[in-house]
């Protein structure tokens, strides 16, 4: 648990003020132990592999939660090996759900044709919950300039129980790529065929030039976010800001 004395409105608001900006200092922060137990989630896409490095740098320890939904681009499983193996991270866990939790609910892989969001609770939200449990806080790569309600986005924010932490939120493409490349990191492969967000491969698709990064996922419904960063039906912005319902929930 967070350090005697922690209070999330005003240290939030006093990491916020300190470390917007200084993603480094962000990661470092929230590894430190003052946080208590946190965990950095990565869905090993298409930015990934920066916060992943800064992890590496400090704390290659750390635990890197990565959940397998079972459904992820071949592309996405190789380049996870391959930037786990280039990073030497040394304690990542491979999440996935249950057999159980398949069989009885999505037997033959065809629920995101009939129910987009109950196959993300059922393949990412439910898994990564069990695996958070025990943790205080984890570490996101969220970032403003993704669009949508994440242009609200904190650096340190309330998750319920939790603090999330998104040390990239900052930041913009522009800067993303020029980190990969001034540290010569690996890429996505997907990133070069026009997928600048990677999700499922049945619910991600290209993006044409000038769209919203994230217009090739779901592309066609009003859904925007897979659920792990909904709460109750709304979106987490942070401390500073009132959650705001998501497009699903609104739409309801």
């Amino acid at each position: 648990m967070p350090r005697d004395g922690f209070t999330p409105e005003g240290d939030l608001r006093r990491l916020n003020a300190q470390f917007d900006g200084d993603p480094q200092g962000a990661l470092n922060v929230a590894l430190s132990g003052d946080l208590g137990r946190v965990a950095l989630v990565s869905s090993f896409g298409a930015d990934s592999v920066v916060l992943l490095h800064m992890l590496a740098q400090t704390h290659p320890d750390a635990p890197v939660l990565f959940v397998d939904t079972m459904m992820l681009f071949a592309e996405t499983l190789e380049y996870q090996h391959e930037v786990a193996k280039t990073l030497k991270l040394q304690n990542l866990r491979v999440i996935r759900p249950t057999r159980e939790a398949i069989f009885a609910h999505d037997p033959d892989g065809v629920l995101h044709l009939t129910d987009a969001d109950a196959c993300c609770t059922l393949r990412k939200t439910q898994a990564l919950d069990a695996a958070l449990d025990g943790f205080d806080g984890w570490i996101t790569g969220r970032k403003r300039s993704q669009g949508g309600v994440r242009t609200a986005l904190d650096v340190f924010e309330a998750d319920g129980p939790r603090i999330k932490v998104n040390p990239l939120a900052g930041w913009d493409t522009a800067r993303v790529a020029k980190y990969i490349d001034t540290h010569h990191l690996p890429r996505h492969p997907l990133v070069a065929q026009g997928y600048p967000s990677i999700g499922c491969a049945p619910c991600t698709g290209p993006v044409a030039p000038g769209e919203d990064p994230r217009a090739g996922r779901w592309r066609g419904h009003a859904k925007t976010e897979c659920g792990i960063h909904v709460r109750d039906g709304r979106v987490i912005r942070g401390p500073a800001a009132q959650n705001i319902p998501s497009k699903q929930q609104a739409a309801q």
